[in-house]
C-alpha cells in the first residue's frame, strides 16, 4: 500500500498510522463518555448538553490558535507541551468514589471540567494535523492515505468501544481507572504525531501578537467574503452542525431514559456503524479527491438526515428483540446503517474538506475558519437541543434536525449550480 510513496510520504503515513491506532483506543472509550455521565454518575440533561458543548465549543479558539500556530516554529515542542497539559487532568478520575446515589454534585462538575481541559487541545492539534499532512502528501494521495489511517482508527475504536461497554456493564465505575490510562496514551499519540517532518515558511513577525490576531481575523474574513464557494460550504455546515449537536444531546437522553439501553447495547449500535464506516472509508477517501466537496457534503448531510429521521420513528415504533444482553430496536438498527455512511464521509469532510478549497500554504487558515465556526455553533446548539426536547419532546426535536439538514443540502445544491468549483 505504501510502496509507491516518496520517503517523506511513507514516514508521514507510518507516524499518522501509529497516531490513529492509539487515538482509536482513546476515542473508542470516549464514545461512551456521555453515557458514563448519565448512567454511572446520574448527570442531568443539561450536564449532558454541556459535555457535548465543551467538545466543540473550544474550537472557537481556532481563530486565536491559527496565529499562534503560524508563529510557532518549534511545532514539535508545542504539540508535546499541549498534550501533557491537557491529558494529565484525566488522572483525577482515580479519586472518584464508586457510587451513583447520593454522589455530591461537585463530581459532576469535576467530570465536565476535566474534559473541558482535555478538549482544549483540539483547536491546536486538529489544524496542525491538517498542516502536517497537507504539506507532506501530494494532492492525489492526501485523501486516500488519510482514509487508510482513519479506517484503522475506526477498527480500533470498534474494539475499544465494545470492550469498554462490556466492562462498564460488569463494573459501572471502571472508568475511574480507564480514564487515567487514556491520559498516558493521549500524551504518547501526540508525541508520535509531532515526529512528522515539517519545514515552516520563513517568516519574520514584526507586528505584536494581538495586532497579528486582528490581521489574521481580517484575512479569514477576506477568505469568507471573496471565496463564495467556500462560504457556501461553511453556511451549509452551520445547519448541519445545529442538527448534529442538537440531536446528539437528545440521543443520549433518549437511549437512557426512553429506551433504557445498557452499556453493551449502546456499544453494539456504535460498533455496527463503525463496521460499515470501515468498509466504505477507502471508497469515499478516493471519491473526495475526485468530486467537489459540496457534492460530498450532500451525501454526508443526507445520511445523517436519514439517521435522525429513523430515530424519530423509533419513538412511535418500539418493536425490538433481545439478543443476549443486546436489545435490538429495528428502526434504531436501520438508523445506524445510515449513520455508518455518515461517519465515513464526515470523518473525511470535516477534517480535510476545507483543504480542497485552499492552496497548500493557506490550508491552516481555511481549517481555522472551519474549526472556529464549529465552536461558534457549539455555543448554543447542544443546549438548544436539550431545551427543544424538554419543550417539544423527542420526535419534534429530531424533526427539527431533519429540517436543518434539508436546508444544508439545499445550500450545497444552490452553490454547485451558481458558484465555481473548489480548487
Amino acid at each position: 500500500m505504501i510502496k509507491d510513496l516518496t520517503t517523506i510520504e511513507r514516514k508521514t503515513f507510518l507516524l499518522h498510522f501509529a497516531y490513529s491506532v492509539i487515538e482509536g483506543i482513546i476515542r473508542g472509550v470516549l464514545i461512551l463518555n456521555e453515557f458514563v455521565l448519565i448512567k454511572s454518575l446520574d448527570g442531568s440533561n443539561y450536564q449532558i448538553g454541556f459535555l457535548l458543548q465543551f467538545q466543540h465549543m473550544v474550537l472557537i479558539l481556532a481563530v486565536f490558535m491559527n496565529e499562534f500556530l503560524n508563529r510557532t516554529v518549534k511545532k514539535r515542542r508545542m504539540l508535546n507541551t499541549v498534550s501533557i497539559i491537557t491529558r494529565l487532568p484525566l488522572f483525577a478520575f482515580a479519586f472518584f468514589p464508586a457510587v451513583t446515589e447520593g454522589l455530591p454534585a461537585v463530581y459532576h462538575w469535576i467530570f465536565l471540567l476535566v474534559f473541558l481541559v482535555y478538549f482544549m487541545a483540539n483547536p491546536i492539534v486538529f489544524p496542525t494535523i491538517n498542516l502536517l499532512l497537507k504539506n507532506s502528501y501530494s494532492h492525489s494521495n492526501f485523501g486516500k492515505y488519510y482514509s487508510y489511517a482513519t479506517s484503522v482508527n475506526k477498527v480500533i475504536m470498534l474494539l475499544a468501544t465494545f470492550g469498554f461497554g462490556l466492562w462498564l456493564d460488569h463494573d459501572p465505575y471502571i472508568f475511574r481507572w480507564v480514564y487515567p490510562v487514556l491520559g498516558v496514551l493521549g500524551i504518547l499519540s501526540v508525541f508520535l504525531l509531532s515526529k512528522i517532518d515539517f519545514t515552516p515558511r520563513q517568516s519574520h513577525f514584526k507586528k505584536g501578537f494581538w495586532v497579528s490576531i486582528r490581521l489574521s481575523i481580517r484575512r479569514m474574513n477576506r477568505i469568507i467574503l471573496k471565496h463564495k464557494s467556500y462560504r457556501d460550504f461553511e453556511i451549509g455546515f452551520m445547519f448541519y452542525g445545529f442538527a448534529f449537536m442538537g440531536s446528539a444531546a437528545v440521543l443520549t437522553i433518549f437511549f437512557e431514559r426512553e429506551l433504557h439501553l445498557n452499556y453493551t447495547s449502546v456499544a453494539t449500535y456504535k460498533n455496527a456503524y463503525n463496521i460499515l464506516a470501515i468498509l466504505v472509508l477507502p471508497f469515499f477517501g478516493k471519491l473526495i479527491g475526485k468530486i467537489d466537496p459540496r457534492t460530498f457534503a450532500i451525501y454526508t448531510f443526507g445520511s445523517l438526515m436519514m439517521f435522525i429521521a429513523f430515530l424519530g420513528i423509533t419513538y412511535y415504533w418500539e418493536s425490538s428483540i433481545m439478543i443476549g444482553t443486546f436489545k435490538l430496536y429495528y428502526s434504531v438498527g436501520v438508523a445506524y446503517l445510515f449513520y455508518g455512511i455518515f461517519a465515513a464521509t464526515m470523518a473525511l469532510l470535516w477534517n480535510i474538506g476545507s483543504a480542497y478549497f485552499a492552496k497548500n500554504e493557506d490550508a491552516g487558515d481555511y481549517q481555522a475558519i472551519h474549526l472556529s465556526l464549529t465552536g461558534f455553533r457549539a455555543l448554543f446548539a447542544p443546549i438548544v437541543g436539550v431545551f427543544a426536547y424538554e419543550t417539544l419532546g423527542y420526535f419534534n426535536t429530531f424533526m427539527l434536525g431533519v429540517l436543518a439538514l434539508l436546508i444544508g443540502i439545499g445550500i450545497m445544491l444552490f452553490s454547485l449550480k451558481r458558484r465555481t468549483k473548489a480548487r
